[in-house]
């Protein structure tokens, strides 16, 4: 017999899902096939009055409408097909139709910047051979050396070559943000040394457009060392520019295969130039204002490129600072692939050469047509700041109480005090005595609370250390050295001083990095006093800050956006749908630029780019601009916070002192007192704003002139609700330890400062966290519970914060950079020993 039982499944059963029944769709998807079932013909009249839908008749056909949106959205594999082929193919003829556009008759020149990266590169053997091309008319720049247009009917483009040197900072960056194809020179045998690497590093950070790598040169070469040569030069630009392939210029062919890559090459998108209107000063002429000839109207002619140029808008020249502009004219174009055929003259068939004259410009100003003048109703404001009032914030009229208040208690606080025979009341009350300066001077030394918390003892005893630093003056001047023969020259006794104050940098970082954020609390001055701004937080992390509290003067200055997102994605969506009304992409037009100063053409004639750029809506105000950057690997010197940097922000360059804070999703970030070089830092400025994204570029002005690369990042936002706060730590020592408590020594020195941070929580440097129960004694002693046993070893620590603000050093003019020049490193970090 067969042994009676029910089978059990075991845990490894297929389980299949439950069939739905349309019990979980949606009210809308229930309501809309019912709707659809309901109005069709054929239905039964007995659900139809019951308003309930007759499932025996076949759904059949349903409007669009009637259609849910999920049903929309799920296309079939066909259709999803078939939809990423459409964009391909869209995506396929706007690079197609970019590079028909560039270069061409509609479109603006080709403009290529030939930057070489050697000392040795021959830059001018270069220019020769793209000279040299069969059938293509040559003209030479007035005002620029080793400029030159290059118009080729038979291929129908044109291009426009300029030339900066590596070592020219601000030349090659300013040419960079315009350019639209690089050309590096490179030597055969080194490819580009230390000066061509620092270019290099600006140019990446900045963002590189489309580039060529060109040889000239391989010539003069012995034939058996040009295959090694070659190798080498592949292996060195293998790390730098990745499958990048490189050009030999040595004869007229050769320049024609790099002309055809220039113009066939994909093009590299920089994002803050394609957003704005910009152009590269082809042609400069200033008219002196009537009240002063310092300061007109300054005519720059160019091609426009990126968007439409509306008159409206400012215009930001580079390195000088925004402007309005009056009109824009329509002269001829002076480098059209078909000029017009004026009478009596004969157009000349072979290669030429021509120089553009005073009589060509002459000529071209004859037919100048005025394309648009602005609307003073429609232009916008130069205004940069607000204009704080300062009785904003008061109070009404005080009423007849709080004025017979008030008297009652000048009564009340009246005192005596010895003034000359014949001095007013008025003049008696700003009499001081002793003890009231030295109150004041304690105010404006807390006022002054500055970066430098870490040496606080020295800014609070400098008062009492005074008498003994006059006694001693000797030793302190005096100091012995011992030097080797070979460092013994003329220079090296003026660079001591330096060394000594970058040897205390160096230390300083050092300090910081072993114990951050810990301070000495001073004994001179009671802790509650010298630490009456900061306060104690429960959790870094969560606990509340209101971002509007105790805001600095400044703030009253300064613009902020209810959504600076939502206004950034409205602008950006308006220059996509195309709806700015101006001169076009490709257009030769002349801008009249307003009160301009002198300056800007002298710099022009002396052979500088004149680079302008359009602003958008509100890019003139002043806010707080945060930077992410990251420290770039060529420096290695020290730098604190609010040092003053040099800044290249998308089209701008300015001065200013910056904050650094840590990166983080937090709504509170602590504050950095130096430079990290193994983390990304928030940099925090008062600048004009900004729309991202946009590059930043960190410079340090070295004091021979020259600008030193010191980091490299993005802009992260326009936020002046970011919320910086300074740490401070406070540390005692443990003196008798018990299971769970400790008399804690060394942290305060009087009874009142001890029952002033009560309230705060403490913690130890091994993780125990506990708090002050009570003060021992007159000298500071307190006892202390914590979570746990303490170890003799440990430190009890108290941490307090205060929030930070940056200060208001913008400042638009950056000065011209030396020629750049390695530096040897001062004092390795490795060799700074601390006492």
């Amino acid at each position: 017999m067969v042994a009676a039982g029910a089978h059990r499944p075991g845990p490894l059963k297929q389980q299949n899902k439950a069939h739905k029944g349309g019990k979980h769709s949606g009210s809308s998807q229930r309501r809309a096939g019912g709707e659809a079932r309901r109005a069709r013909p054929g239905s039964s009249p007995a659900l139809a009055s019951r308003g309930l839908p007759d499932r025996s008749v076949p759904a059949g056909r349903v409007s669009v409408k009637a259609q849910p949106r999920r049903r929309l959205r799920d296309l079939s594999r066909v259709d999803r097909r078939h939809q990423a082929l459409q964009l391909r193919r869209q995506r396929k003829e706007a690079v197609l139709a970019e590079k028909r556009t560039l270069g061409s008759r509609d479109g603006p020149p080709h403009l290529v910047v030939l930057v070489p990266l050697h000392s040795r590169a021959a830059a001018h053997d270069t220019l020769c051979l793209l000279q040299s091309q069969d059938s293509a008319v040559v003209r030479v720049d007035e005002g620029r050396t080793g400029g030159f247009a290059l118009l080729c009917p038979r291929l129908k483009q044109r291009w426009h070559f300029v030339t900066a040197q590596a070592g020219d900072l601000h030349t090659v960056l300013d040419l960079a943000k315009v350019a639209d194809s690089l050309l590096f020179i490179l030597d055969p045998a080194d490819g580009w040394d230390g000066v061509g690497e620092h270019c290099l590093s600006c140019l990446f950070a900045q963002g590189l457009p489309s580039y060529a790598l060109a040889v000239p040169g391989c010539t003069d070469l012995p034939p058996k060392k040009r295959i090694d040569a070659r190798k080498k030069l592949a292996k060195a630009i293998e790390k730098r520019f990745p499958e990048a392939k490189l050009f030999p210029l040595n004869t007229e062919q050769e320049s024609l295969l790099l002309l055809r890559h220039l113009a066939t090459q994909k093009q590299r998108h920089l994002a803050f130039r394609d957003r704005r209107a910009h152009l590269l000063a082809y042609a400069a002429e200033f008219v002196p204002g009537q009240d002063s000839d310092l300061v007109g109207t300054l005519k720059v002619s160019g091609f426009v490129r990126g968007q439409t140029l509306d008159v409206n808008s400012l215009v930001h020249v580079v390195g000088h600072g925004d402007f309005q502009m009056s009109q824009v004219d329509a002269p001829p174009d002076p480098l059209s692939l078909n000029p017009r055929v004026i009478k009596g003259q004969k157009r000349s068939q072979d290669m030429e050469i021509q120089d553009d004259s005073v009589n060509g410009t002459d000529e071209m100003e004859e037919d100048v047509k005025v394309l648009m003048k602005a609307d003073p109703n429609k232009q916008e404001s130069l205004q940069s700041e607000v204009a704080p009032d300062p009785m904003e914030g008061e109070q009404t009229w005080p009423t007849e109480e709080e004025l017979q208040e008030a008297e009652a208690s000048l009564k009340a606080n009246r005192r005596l005090v010895k003034v000359p025979k014949g001095t007013s009341k008025y003049q008696a009350a700003w009499i001081v005595d002793d003890g009231e300066e030295g109150s004041e001077k304690d105010d404006d030394d807390d006022e002054e609370d500055d970066i430098d918390d870490d040496m606080m003892e020295e800014a609070v005893s400098q008062e009492g250390e005074s008498s003994e630093e006059e006694e001693e003056p000797a030793e302190e001047e005096c100091e012995t050295m011992t030097v080797s023969e070979c460092l013994r020259d003329d220079r090296y006794d003026e660079k001591v001083e330096e060394d000594e104050q970058m040897l205390e940098r160096y230390k300083q970082e050092r300090m910081d990095e072993m114990f951050p954020d810990e301070v000495d609390t001073p004994r001179d001055v009671p802790a509650r006093v010298r630490f009456q701004k900061y306060r104690g937080l429960k959790s870094f992390r969560t606990s509340p800050w209101d971002p509007k509290e105790n805001l600095p003067r400044d703030y009253a200055r300064i613009f902020q956006f209810q959504d600076f997102s939502r206004t950034r994605k409205h602008l950006f969506r308006q220059i996509e749908k195309e709806e700015t009304e101006g001169a076009l992409v490709g257009w030769y037009v002349t801008l009249h630029v307003c009160n301009v100063p002198v300056s800007v053409m002298e710099s022009f004639k002396e052979g500088k780019p004149l680079v302008l750029f359009s602003l958008l809506p509100h890019e003139q105000k002043m806010s707080v601009l945060n930077f992410l950057v990251r420290r770039h690997p060529s420096n290695s010197e020290p730098v604190r916070a609010k040092e003053e940097l040099i800044f290249h922000c998308g089209f701008r360059r300015f001065r200013a002192s910056p904050l650094f804070s840590q990166h983080t999703s937090a709504d509170k970030h602590k504050l950095e007192r130096f430079l990290r070089p193994d983390a990304a830092l928030v940099v925090t400025v008062y600048a004009p704003i900004t729309f991202p994204p946009a590059s930043v570029l960190l410079f340090k002005q070295r004091s021979n002139g020259m600008h030193d690369l010191i980091a490299t990042g993005s802009l992260l936002s326009v936020d002046p609700d970011r919320i910086v706060v300074k740490r401070l730590v406070l540390s005692g020592h443990p003196f008798k330890i018990f299971t769970k408590t400790a008399v804690v020594r060394y942290m305060f020195f009087n009874r009142e400062d001890v029952m002033w941070f009560k309230p705060v929580e403490l913690r130890t440097k091994w993780g125990r966290r506990g708090h002050i129960k009570e003060p021992l004694g007159t000298h500071g002693h307190m006892k202390c519970h914590f979570d746990g046993q303490l170890k003799s070893q440990d430190t009890v620590l108290l941490n307090l914060y205060k929030r930070v603000f940056p200060k208001w050093t913008y400042d638009p003019h950056v000065p011209e950079p030396m020629p750049w020049v390695r530096s040897e490193s001062v004092l390795p970090v490795q060799e700074v020993e601390m006492e």
